[in-house]
């Protein structure tokens, strides 16, 4: 596979959502002011029904990126032929701007835990990591986007920096990535270090996309939720990921207490004022 090449972004998008259907087909695509959506991949692995219908005409007004949650690109024997035929079956059928899941396991020996389990960071992770997605690659016949998870802990067997695994990943497998800047934030947060170091040992020309979400505050520490708006300290460090990278895909994820269309687009709106001021800034 030749090494991965960073085409134009296709702007700003949002994460396509069950709530948003009618609103979405009701307006006029030049109204909305989203540029594309990211589904999840699960919910549209099915054999038919409303979920394949929807998107079927939803697709016809709007680019589409695939984000997955099941994966388990870190488990020893990765993904099952199972799934990914049927993730290859959805990604020609969708014809996406890129494929996505997370940089975590989420099951072993053909059970689905149905969580993001982070990976301890060593050697050994990156190999295995690395294993998995060339044969992911090779069969999808295109690269594949991978996230960095929040985390809430860490191992004794770790010889790794979360971004150096990453980066490792990254050039190790010659896949891209894709920045959950919210995760970022999170597990500096709870492990007590610099996020600007970790954007800034990230392979500038690998960062294909940018999450942004936001986050809760439980016991002292804070977790990945995607049930609030995207926090201040999240949107300074967004205007610090676009100085590094250039202007990246944006979206805005919401998971739960998924408020109206609008007042998502608003947020969408500010990503575009931060990106245009970023803009401004390298200008000259």
């Amino acid at each position: 596979m030749p090494p991965p090449l960073t085409p134009p972004s296709p702007g700003f998008g949002l994460g396509l959502r069950t709530s948003h259907y009618q609103e979405i087909l009701a307006t006029p695509p030049a109204d909305t002011g989203v540029d594309w959506f990211e589904i999840l991949s699960e919910n549209y692995m099915v054999g038919g029904g409303k979920p394949l219908v929807m998107l079927d005409r939803i697709r016809r007004d709007y680019p589409m990126a695939m984000h997955g949650v099941s994966l388990s690109i870190g488990s020893p024997g990765g993904p099952s032929d199972e799934y990914l035929r049927e993730l290859k079956k959805l990604a020609e059928r969708v014809q996406p701007l890129w494929v996505s899941d997370h940089l975590c396991w989420t099951g072993i020996h053909g059970t689905n835990l149905h969580d993001l389990f982070p990976m301890p960071y060593t050697e050994e992770a990156v190999a295995t990591v690395a294993r998995n997605v060339r044969r992911v690659q090779d069969y999808l016949e295109r690269p594949i986007l991978l996230e960095n998870v929040s985390s809430y802990l860490s191992f004794e067997a770790d010889t790794y920096q979360e971004w150096d695994f990453v980066a490792a990943v990254a050039e190790r497998s010659d896949s891209l990535i894709l920045l959950d800047v919210n995760n970022v934030y999170v597990s500096s947060v709870n492990h007590g270090f610099d996020p600007h170091t970790y954007l800034r040992a990230l392979p500038a020309a690998r960062v294909r996309q940018i999450h942004l979400a936001g986050h809760s505050r439980q016991d002292g520490c804070i977790i990945d939720t995607h049930d609030q708006p995207v926090a201040d300290p999240v949107w300074a460090l967004y205007a610090e990921a676009l100085r590094l990278f250039g202007p990246v895909a944006t979206m805005i994820e919401r998971d739960d207490h998924i408020p109206p269309l609008p007042e998502l687009t608003a947020e969408l709106r500010h990503a575009r004022g931060v990106a245009a001021a970023v803009h401004a800034e390298r200008a000259p």
